[in-house]
C-alpha cells in the first residue's frame, strides 16, 4: 500500500509514452518521476520536453530506481515481456502496454511472478476504464437490454502498407490483429466473457502478419460476437451490444467513446453521455492509483486472468489464418 502521490516511471521513449506521460501531468496525486531508454540521449531529451527530473540510459537504471512506485511498460508489443519481468524483479509495480504480451505463455510468466512478489501489474487496456464504457458494462449488468445475444465492434484504419512500419512487421508485432484487434475483443469481455468458439478469416500482407482480421466468437448461451480489425480502409470504428429487450448503440469511436443510444422495447431512444479527461488515458491511471492505495496486486476490472485469456483467444486466431 502506498500513499499519495502516486510516483511513475516511464519505461520507453516513443510516442505512447508522451501522450500517457501528458495525461498523468494533468492529474493531481500523481507524479512522472524518472524516464528510462536504451538510449541515454533519448531518456534525456524525452525528460526534457516532458518536465521529467531523472532520466535513465537503461531499463534496468529505471527498474532499480527507490523512488518508482510503478513503471508504465511502453516498448513496441515484443519487447514488453523481458522489460515488465525486469521491473517486477526489482520490486516495482507494472502497467504494461497492451497487449499485455505477444503469448499467452509470456503473459502467465508474468502475472505469476507479479503473484509470488505481491506486486501489482496490470494490462493497459485503457478503454476500460473510459467513463462511458464504465457506464455500458454497468447498464448490462443490470439488466437494461436483457440477456446479451449478440455484439458488434469495428477497428479497421487505413494504413498504407509499409514494410518497414512497425505495423506491417512480424518481428515488431504487427499486424491488425495485435494491434487493433484486442480493443474489439476486449470491449467483448465484461459483456460475454470468455467465448466457447472461435472462428476467424484473414486477409494476409505479404510481410507474413494479417492485413485484416474477421471474428465471430460463439458462447454457450447462444450469444455471438461479431469482430472487425484491420488496417485496408477506415470503418465505422462503432459497437453495438444487442440484447433480448433492446440494443446499444455505442458512437465512434468505441474504444473512447462519449455516446451511447439505449434503445429498450416500448421506450423512447435515449442518448447516454460521459466526458473523458485528456487523450482518455487518465482513467486508467487513477485505476492504478487505486489499486496500490488499497493494496490490490491486481484491478478488478482489468484482471490478468483476462490478458492471458484474451491472448489465448488471439494464438486460437492467429493459428487458424496463418
Amino acid at each position: 500500500m502506498i500513499e499519495s502521490p502516486v510516483r511513475w516511471g516511464i519505461l520507453g521513449a516513443g510516442g505512447i509514452a508522451a501522450v500517457f506521460t501528458e495525461d498523468l501531468l494533468r492529474l493531481p496525486g500523481h507524479e512522472v518521476v524518472a524516464v528510462g531508454s536504451r538510449s541515454a540521449d533519448t531518456a534525456a531529451a524525452f525528460a526534457s520536453r516532458h518536465g521529467v527530473p531523472t532520466a535513465h540510459g537503461s531499463y534496468a537504471g529505471l527498474a532499480a530506481d527507490e523512488r518508482v512506485d510503478v513503471v508504465y511498460v511502453a516498448t513496441p508489443h515484443p519487447l514488453h515481456y523481458a522489460p515488465a519481468r525486469l521491473c517486477l524483479e526489482a520490486g516495482r509495480a507494472v502497467l504494461v502496454e497492451k497487449p499485455f504480451t505477444t503469448s499467452a505463455a509470456d503473459a502467465e510468466r508474468l502475472a505469476g511472478l507479479a503473484r509470488e512478489r505481491d506486486l501489482f501489474a496490470m494490462e493497459a487496456m485503457w478503454t476500460r476504464f473510459n467513463p462511458l464504457v464504465r457506464k455500458l458494462t454497468g447498464l448490462v449488468r443490470d439488466g437494461a437490454v436483457g440477456e446479451v445475444t449478440a455484439v458488434y465492434a469495428d477497428f479497421c484504419t487505413a494504413a498504407p502498407f509499409d514494410p518497414q512500419s512497425r505495423l506491417w512487421s512480424r518481428d515488431l508485432g504487427g499486424g491488425a490483429l495485435l494491434d487493433l484487434g484486442c480493443y474489439v475483443l476486449s470491449f467483448t469481455w465484461p459483456l460475454l466473457g470468455a467465448p466457447d468458439t472461435v472462428r476467424a478469416v484473414s486477409t494476409p500482407a505479404p510481410t507474413g502478419v494479417d492485413a485484416a482480421t474477421g471474428i465471430v466468437l460463439g458462447y454457450g448461451s447462444g450469444a455471438l460476437a461479431v469482430l472487425h480489425c484491420g488496417f485496408t480502409g477506415a470503418s465505422p470504428h462503432t459497437a453495438t451490444v444487442v440484447g433480448t429487450r433492446g440494443r446499444i448503440e455505442v458512437a465512434a469511436p468505441f474504444y473512447r467513446p462519449t455516446s451511447m443510444t439505449l434503445i429498450r422495447d416500448g421506450r423512447d431512444p435515449e442518448t447516454v453521455t460521459a466526458a473523458f479527461e485528456g487523450r482518455g488515458y487518465t482513467h486508467q491511471a487513477e485505476e492504478v492509483a487505486r489499486c496500490l492505495r488499497a493494496g490490490l496486486a491486481e484491478s478488478p476490472l482489468m484482471p490478468l486472468e483476462e490478458s492471458v485469456a484474451v491472448l489465448r483467444v488471439i494464438e486460437e486466431i492467429t493459428a487458424q489464418t496463418r
